[in-house]
């Protein structure tokens, strides 16, 4: 079984604020794969299901994000889950609004709700999928930043990268980090129309993208014989005309 963690704080006031872009993660992901009816069990509204062929439960704490790890301990060890297959789904204000990283381990970057899991699994050894909503640029304004909404000019990517986190999902179950997080980054660019356009790769119908470039420059290279056939006709007329002034 894995464990599959959407962070966020309960209640309508909170629904759509950055720092709950993991609960809307989860929402998605229990649409997509039609997982079943939420129950309130484990500190959490959780729901059951298989997804590519694996049998997963996911978590929406209800202990607020501070304590998210009383409700993620609860459930590991309720089906003794470990650290490496729990994968925790949250906002990251260190990664740029639109971006996302997948962790396996390591530091919590001052994210309390990532601490509270680590106390209570007593590792920091499980999967982290890191979505970027940006840093106000200012240490003060972080609080009203991760507890605001996001705004209307954000629903494009934010929504482009939730149904891409839900479709990747088999990726990251498989292992496939880069493939999982190839898949999200151009889902987004795509949406928003930031990715770079690539003059190599070719399309789905097998054009290659770069062959007008390569057109561009190719009738330079016929021209090439008939300067030589000038070059050597002039040498040609010159060694006569020295003949003749010669005799």
């Amino acid at each position: 079984m894995r464990l599959l963690v959407g962070l966020g704080n309960p209640g309508p006031k909170h629904r759509d604020n950055r720092h709950n872009i993991g609960f809307m993660a989860a929402d998605e992901i229990v649409r997509r794969y039609n997982l079943s009816a939420p129950r309130t069990r484990f500190q959490s509204d959780t729901f059951d299901g298989t997804i590519d062929g694996e049998k997963v439960l996911l978590l929406k704490p209800t202990t607020f994000m501070n304590e998210s790890g009383r409700a993620v301990g609860e459930a590991a060890r309720f089906f003794k889950v470990p650290p490496e297959d729990i994968i925790v789904i949250y906002d990251e204000i260190d990664l740029a609004a639109g971006k996302m990283r997948v962790k396996r381990g390591g530091g919590l970057a001052g994210h309390n709700g990532l601490r509270s899991i680590k106390d209570h699994l007593g590792t920091p050894d499980f999967v982290r999928v890191r979505l970027g909503i940006g840093h106000p640029g200012d240490k003060e304004k972080v609080h009203g930043h991760v507890l605001g909404d996001f705004s209307k000019q954000d629903q494009k990517w934010v929504e482009a990268e939730l149904r891409a986190v839900a479709d990747a999902l088999p990726a990251l179950l498989d292992g496939r980090d880069s493939d999982f997080m190839s898949q999200v980054t151009m889902a987004v660019q795509q949406a928003t129309g930031t990715g770079r356009k690539s003059s190599k790769k070719p399309t789905d119908d097998g054009d290659d993208k770069s062959t007008p470039a390569k057109q561009d420059t190719a009738p330079a290279e016929p021209a090439e014989p008939a300067e030589e056939s000038q070059t050597s006709l002039g040498a040609a007329l010159n060694r006569a005309f020295s003949k003749i002034r010669g005799n």
